[in-house]
This record gives C-alpha cells, sequence and structure tokens, in this order.
C-alpha cells in the first residue's frame, strides 16, 4: 500500500457543445478534486494528464492545461500520459510512482477527451489507431469491427451468447439510470437490446448498437497522496494492489478470445492483495462492448473459461448478486471518454467505498477493484482498492 485518494471530481459524461473544450473540462474537473480533497492548488507537487486524442482535438500538447486552474499551479512538472483506452489508469500508475519514490506528497490526476467535435467515421479512425495498423487497420467498422470480431470468434469456439449480450446491456443500462454522472441515464429492455431492428442494428459481427460503448466527452480527477498523510485527512481510499500487464499488439501473436493478459493482471493483484475475487464487494469492468465484460467474467476467475454467460443469467453481477458489476453503469452507460475513463472508474470505486455513491451505493462495500483496458487486451491494469479507515 503506497498511495491513498484522498479527493476526486466526476463531470457529466455526454456531449458537449463547441464552447466546452478539453481545457474547460480539465479546469472545472482539476478545481473540484482539489476542493474535494481539502487542499490547495500550491500544495500540488506534481499533475499527470491521462489524454488519448490522436486527431479528436487540435491541442495536441496537453501536459499545461492543468495550471490554467490556478495560477499556484505555474511552474509545477506536468506530463501527459497515454496508453489507448488505459489511458487514464496509466496516468493514475504514474502519480503512485511519483508518490513511491518519495518525489510528491501531493499528485493532481486527471483523465479527459472530447470526442463529440469530429464525426462518427472520424472517431472510428481515431480508435482504430489503437489497434495494431500493419494487420488490423484494414477491418471495417472500426473498432466495433474488431471487437465484433473477437465476438464472433468466442461464439464459434462457445456457442451463440446474444442472450448474455443483451442482458448485460439491460444491466447496466438499469445502473446508469442511478448514475447523475452517465451519458445515458434511461432503460432499455431485454427485447429491444435482443432483437435487431431499425433502432438498434448490427454493427459489427453478432454486437448490435445496444453492445458498443458511446463516444463521449467528460473529464474526471483524483488526488493522489502517500498513507502516512492521507491517515490526517478527511477520507482516504487505499490501494491494497495494483497490476499492470501488457501483452502483444498484433491479436494475430494470441489467442483474442482467451484474454490472457486481463487474466494475468486480475490473478497479480488478487494475489497481491492477498484476497480471492469473491471476498470483493463489486467491480468496475471495461465494457466497451457487452462481449467485452463477459469474457472478462472469464478473466477475472468468476467463472470457467467459455462460460462466462452464467454469471450474468443467474444474477451474479447484477447489484444485489454475489459480486456486482459496473453499479456505475460501466462505459455502456455512463460513456466511455478515453483518456478519462480510466480515471472515472477509480473514482465510481472511491465513492462506492467512501459511502458516498447515492442511488449506486453498494451496502457496506468494503473492497472494490478496477479493470481497465487498452486495445484489444493489450494494456491491463488492474487495481484493489479499501477505505484507508
Amino acid at each position: 500500500m503506497t498511495a491513498c485518494i484522498v479527493g476526486w471530481s466526476h463531470s457529466k459524461f455526454g456531449k458537449y457543445d463547441a464552447q466546452t473544450t478539453n481545457e474547460t473540462l480539465v479546469v472545472e474537473a482539476a478545481n473540484e478534486a482539489m476542493a474535494h480533497a481539502g487542499i490547495e492548488p500550491k500544495d500540488i507537487d506534481v499533475i499527470y494528464i491521462g489524454n488519448m486524442n490522436g486527431g479528436f482535438s487540435r491541442q495536441e500538447f496537453h501536459s499545461s492545461l492543468p495550471l490554467q486552474a490556478h495560477p499556484d499551479l505555474r511552474f509545477k512538472p506536468s506530463t501527459r500520459v497515454e496508453n489507448a483506452c488505459a489511458t487514464g489508469t496509466a496516468a493514475i500508475h504514474m502519480g503512485m510512482n511519483s508518490l513511491a519514490a518519495k518525489k510528491a506528497r501531493f499528485v493532481l490526476v486527471v483523465g479527459v477527451e472530447k470526442m463529440s467535435d469530429v464525426d462518427g467515421p472520424t472517431v472510428g479512425e481515431i480508435l482504430l489507431k489503437a489497434s495494431y495498423a500493419q494487420e488490423e487497420a484494414g477491418i471495417d467498422a472500426g473498432f466495433a469491427g474488431i471487437f465484433g470480431k473477437i465476438a464472433s470468434a468466442y461464439f464459434q469456439r462457445h456457442g451463440d451468447k446474444s442472450e448474455a449480450l443483451a442482458h448485460i446491456s439491460v444491466k447496466n443500462h438499469r445502473n446508469g439510470t442511478k448514475n447523475p454522472f452517465a451519458h445515458f441515464q434511461r432503460e432499455f429492455d431485454y427485447d429491444f437490446c435482443r432483437t435487431p431492428s431499425a433502432k438498434n442494428p448490427f454493427v459489427a459481427g453478432p454486437l448490435k448498437r445496444t453492445d458498443c460503448s458511446p463516444v463521449s466527452d467528460g473529464a474526471a480527477a483524483v488526488i493522489l497522496t502517500d498513507v502516512q498523510t492521507a491517515l490526517g485527512m478527511k477520507r482516504a481510499i487505499a490501494f491494497r494492489a495494483t497490476e499492470h500487464v501488457n501483452d502483444f499488439l498484433p491479436m494475430s501473436r494470441r489467442d483474442v478470445v482467451k484474454f490472457e493478459g486481463p487474466a494475468l493482471a486480475w490473478k497479480r493483484a488478487l494475489q497481491q492483495a492477498r484476497l480471492d475475487l469473491l471476498d470483493l464487494s463489486f467491480v468496475e469492468t471495461h465494457d466497451c462492448f457487452t462481449s467485452a465484460e463477459l469474457m472478462q467474467y472469464e478473466a477475472m476467475g468468476l467463472t470457467p473459461e467459455g462460460q462466462g454467460e452464467k454469471a450474468i443469467l443467474e444474477g451474479w453481477t447484477l447489484p444485489d448478486g454475489k459480486l456486482p458489476v459496473n453499479l456505475s453503469g460501466g462505459l455502456k452507460s455512463k460513456g466511455h471518454p478515453v483518456g478519462a475513463t480510466g480515471v472515472s472508474m477509480h473514482v465510481m470505486a472511491a465513492m462506492q467505498l467512501d459511502g458516498s455513491a447515492g442511488g449506486m451505493q453498494r451496502k457496506d462495500a468494503k473492497l472494490g477493484a478496477v479493470f481497465n483496458m487498452g486495445g484489444t487486451a493489450v494494456a491491463n491494469y488492474v487495481s484493489v482498492l479499501e477505505p484507508l479507515r
């Protein structure tokens, strides 16, 4: 245990107008997180900003945008971090490294992305840059096409799991109605999610529109400090374990149906935390597509390989189940502004463990975990979190 989250902030995810920029989102998130932690801008020692960009914004150079939040942040060291869809958690890990090296006492981490400034085809082209371009750039339908290909391979090996995917979508949209920060805050019924229609067409392979996370804008921020300092603060959510595993980038070099990188990250994190999976009160996992959540049930060890559908069909991952997954609504309902996602997931977990999650709250939440994934199970991060006191 080397670090604690002692303050946070989270914007409403959705689609913002042209007057809202990455800069305005970052400034608001940074100021709200510092206020929540009860510290002043002058107390910040190091800043990390998570932003994938890749063409979403003309402003490619983001590292000094947090300094716009207050004059006292001028001259603070600040670095932009990028690791595809795991960018936010990568930035948090960099902050934790600064604390472990005793290079800082307070670290500000902000994740941000404004995706809606470009059209749909351009969004697809940008996200496809998180694949192995030499072999995968020609796959139709962008990143949805890549995950559609993976879902098709999974179905071929283990059978058609469309029923399970529809139930995952229903679950996450229902959870999202209780999250004031969520992009989507309305329920979809099972028949709508299960049945292709003009409003819910197939997008790629077996994946329909209700299986895909939306294009979103938003920001989230956390304040990190060391354990000793956190003991004297109003709130403190400690990292009991963290793990980062990268796999080969080309899908051709892996069995992508097995999600071996996520499985190894989960195994190592639980071993480090000296916990079994079902010791956890909840999990926030990276459901960029419903098929990804299904396969992550297996990677985290909730079910054997090929049997992930049991977890949703038997209600294990519902809010009242033995391991609730994505009480926030997940990426599917909450939204997926890429650079902000990992930070957002940690804020959602911290709120649960702080008892401040409102309608999303899991009663007596004691331990939580976050799984954030970059690319097709390439950059894999697991955090196990608990209240310090």
